[in-house]
């Protein structure tokens, strides 16, 4: 069985919950309840697993701290023998508005802490899903933004977004990063009905 390696980046304990820095977290918290997962605490993170169309999905939020998120990300892919190809990091981005999300087959680390020490560790060869969380700051407050919790009005905002990282994961694990990259980049926010749709045609492609 094909197995898959889907991280989200963020930060552990309470004072971290409902961050912009924690997105991360909050796309796996919502793929895992639509797909009736229980998150375990084990070594480096929480780990919840599942299989899809006979592939094996586990997901990661590491218990690590941000700027140690590549101890957590190389241990789980050595430990589970994924190849890096079937790895898929999700992570805030302060380069984009609220709510875009860019999916990317590799790339550079765009100054992002987490993204950096997981590339000192496995280098650049991943695919990774940016999340927008805006930029709306003063000079010298990127720390305070990116710490900072989401209010109500944000919380709408992103939740189509949400929606549809949900269904990049399921798309990347079915039909692999280019069809994905080529369905949904450029797309930020889709109706329920076109994700329904679209999640379809990705079944029927990988079938």
């Amino acid at each position: 069985m094909e197995k898959y390696l889907i991280v989200g980046l963020g930060n552990p304990g309470d004072d971290y919950s409902g961050t912009r820095h924690n997105t991360g977290f909050m796309i796996l918290d919502a793929f895992a309840k639509a797909s009736n997962i229980i998150f375990e605490d084990k070594r480096y993170g929480f780990i919840g697993e599942t299989s899809l169309k006979g592939r094996r999905i586990i997901l990661l939020k590491p218990t690590t701290f941000m700027n140690l998120s590549g101890n957590a990300v190389r241990y789980w892919l050595d430990k589970e023998h994924i190849d890096q190809s079937h790895l898929l990091v999700i992570v805030d981005d302060l380069a984009l508005p609220l709510g875009m999300l860019r999916l990317k087959a590799t790339g550079s680390n765009g100054g992002h802490n987490g993204l950096g020490h997981i590339q000192q560790l496995i280098g650049q060869q991943y695919a990774r899903l940016r999340v927008g969380i805006g930029n709306d700051f003063a000079r010298g407050r990127q720390i305070d933004w990116v710490l900072g919790k989401y209010d109500e009005e944000d919380m709408k905002k992103l939740q189509p977004c949400i929606e549809t990282a949900c269904e990049i994961i399921r798309s990347f694990v079915l039909a692999g990063i280019n069809t994905t990259m080529n369905q949904f980049n450029g797309h930020p926010q889709k109706t329920s009905s076109n994700l329904s749709k679209e999640g379809e045609n990705v079944l029927k492609d990988s079938q």
